[in-house]
């Protein structure tokens, strides 16, 4: 298992950040990632591997004025 956003969900072998962006339907342009309080750099998404028991929260970041 994995928490994302304090939900807790499967985990998955093998996925990467990117993955679980699409199984979580994370499509949004400004999105903050960190695993277990460590920011993945975007340029990392596709081959960051979250692992089991990781704690994951995604930040959608929205601009304003």
């Amino acid at each position: 298992m994995i928490t994302v956003n304090g939900r807790k969900i499967s985990w998955i072998e093998n996925e990467t950040v990117r993955d679980l962006l699409k199984r979580m339907r994370y499509t949004f342009p400004n999105i903050v990632v960190k695993i277990d309080n460590e920011l993945v750099k975007r340029k990392d998404y596709d081959n960051t591997l979250i692992s089991d028991g990781a704690e994951i929260k995604m930040i959608h970041m929205i601009s304003g004025g």
